[in-house]
């Protein structure tokens, strides 16, 4: 018995059909207002517009802010 050397065929497999933007609005929106968040936390959490009073907000995201390029001392 000789072995066969060609290759075997290509498989195909059904193309997956695209998200509507039905579902995908929603979690868009929640994801940006949580980047919005976070932002302000990162960026703003200091000063006249703190929401929260003392330093303890600011020393977790110190490191955060320098690597986004926020000024803070």
């Amino acid at each position: 018995m000789a072995q066969s050397t060609a290759a075997p065929a290509p498989v195909s497999l059904p193309t997956p059909a695209p998200l509507p933007i039905r579902a995908v609005l929603p979690w868009a929106v929640f994801v940006g207002l949580l980047m919005l968040v976070l932002l302000y936390f990162v960026g703003a959490e200091q000063g006249a517009l703190a929401v929260f009073s003392g330093e303890g907000v600011h020393e977790w995201v110190h490191d955060g802010r320098h690597l986004l390029g926020f000024p803070c001392h």
